[in-house]
């Protein structure tokens, strides 16, 4: 069986999906007028409060942090580490350039989940990919099959990898049993997912930026005292990615496609550009300015964030190590950190990274979670039972994962969220000429020099397939004031 799951795993992500999330991003980029790069200079104030927050929906700000919270998990470390042993240095390049790539995707897709909101019957805002899938495409059946594969992968199994991921690096550098990291785990997380996305949102404005920041500034501190090797390590990286470096006696040897395969399919999963987990978030949120194109700008900057700065935070900790030149060097993922960071800065980073470890994978327990009860709702919207025993459930999967690794379901895992990124960039690819129009008149307000502001009548071929009142309530001066 685990052999089957693998074959089906090499097809899926080492090449339908290698091509297609390529394809999708390249078609995006020129689609919207290289949007990644356009609108560089306006992050801030795209996540700035905004003035007419109307109370259905989370902030631009939280809907930020949920994202990256969901994104920044221990495949940031662990991920990381594996795909330079495996690639080499050169893989960090490629990480990069489907970075860049892949968020003219994650700019459409959370676009579209942004202009097909609806308000629950609590008043928050609900959407993301079944939502656009069932009401711009007509499709709901392809909405519940995307629903399920997602409450499969992010609800269950990747917390169970999540939760794994702490137990280890707990006790590895503190002994503690892994049960009691468990137990701790569960309750920690049922705090927190009893409040919904708003719960996961609340926590995410806070511990998102904070772990981010130390975990970069940890980075920085490696390579200053290593600063006299800055030259060597750009010129290695920029080397092994096109396959101009010769592996030294002893080393490990890395060809161009390794190198090329391991930093795109690092990317993807790291990024989740185009996989149709991050609209969910972008979808609550009550974007500033009032148009769906503002939150697709704030988002496709996660992608930035995760990984050409916290990815790459992570590859610089490992090449100024210098573990790479080790042929042993291709242990646990975390493992190899630790020892990396360890062989650096003394042996107090071993609980050091234990802690970052906590932080990046709790984080992601909880908006993996908030993301699978949105998609839940979404199939049943008024049931109260069903949300009770979705959460039991979970936190039965968060307590077996800190137990035990779970191979085959992890393998599971990776089919179901294949099968989730096929369903979504195939739905994004159908509504592309939506995303243009809405690009289009974005840029068009923005030129002429006041707040962009989303009309629906200007839309008529897509006005009745909105939700009402979502959009036709919205008032705000022209002139941003």
């Amino acid at each position: 069986m685990n052999d089957f799951l693998q074959f089906i795993n090499d097809v899926l992500w080492g090449s339908v999906l290698i091509y297609l999330l390529i394809g999708a991003g390249l078609w995006f980029t020129f689609r919207c007028g290289f949007v990644q790069f356009r609108y560089f200079t306006q992050f801030r104030s795209l996540i700035s409060p905004s003035p007419f927050h109307d109370g259905a929906g989370i902030s631009s700000f939280q809907a930020l942090c949920t994202s990256l919270a969901a994104r920044v998990g221990s495949g940031n470390i662990a991920g990381v580490a594996l795909a330079l042993t495996i690639g080499g240095p050169g893989a960090i390049f490629w990480m990069w350039v489907v970075a860049l790539i892949g968020m003219a995707t994650s700019f459409a897709e959370c676009c579209l989940a942004q202009l097909y909101k609806r308000r629950d019957d609590e008043g928050n805002y609900r959407g993301g990919p079944a939502w656009y899938m069932a009401s711009g495409l007509g499709m709901r059946w392809m909405g519940v099959m995307f629903s399920v594969f997602l409450m499969l992968a992010f609800g269950l199994i990747f917390n169970a990898v999540q939760a794994n991921s702490i137990a280890n690096a707990v006790n590895h550098a503190f002994a503690i049993p892994k049960t009691w990291v468990g137990i701790l785990l569960v309750v920690l997380t049922a705090v927190v997912i009893w409040g919904g996305m708003r719960g996961a949102a609340r926590l995410a404005q806070y511990l998102v930026p904070f772990m981010a920041l130390v975990w970069v500034m940890m980075s920085l501190y490696v390579v200053t005292l290593h600063a006299a090797r800055i030259p060597d390590v750009v010129m290695l990286v920029f080397k092994s990615a096109f396959g101009w470096h010769e592996a030294a006696s002893g080393a490990l040897a890395f060809t161009l496609g390794q190198a090329i395969t391991t930093g795109f399919q690092r990317s993807m999963f790291s990024n989740e550009a185009g996989m149709g987990s991050t609209p969910n978030a972008a979808a609550a949120a009550s974007a500033w300015p009032p148009h769906p194109a503002s939150q697709g700008l704030v988002q496709m900057f996660g992608v930035f964030i995760d990984t050409m700065i916290i990815c790459t935070a992570t590859a610089a900790i490992v090449l100024f190590s210098g573990m790479l030149d080790n042929p042993t060097a291709s242990a646990d993922g975390i493992t190899l950190v630790q020892t990396a960071l360890s062989s650096m800065v003394g042996n107090w980073a071993s609980g050091f990274i234990a802690f970052i470890v906590f932080l990046f994978a709790f984080t992601s327990i909880v908006a993996n979670y908030a993301y699978a009860e949105n998609n839940l709702l979404f199939l049943q919207p008024k049931s109260l039972f069903t949300p009770v025993l979705f959460r039991c459930l979970a936190l039965v999967m968060v307590m077996s994962g800190a137990l035990s690794p779970l191979p085959l379901v992890w393998q599971l895992a990776d089919v179901a969220m294949a099968c989730m990124a096929i369903i979504n960039l195939s739905a994004i690819l159908l509504l592309s000429p939506v995303v243009r129009e809405i690009t289009a008149d974005y840029l068009r307000q923005q030129k002429l020099g006041v707040t962009p502001v989303f009309d629906p009548a200007r839309f008529p071929e897509i006005q009745n397939q909105l939700a009402p009142g979502v959009w036709d309530s919205t008032k705000v001066s022209k002139t941003g004031r």
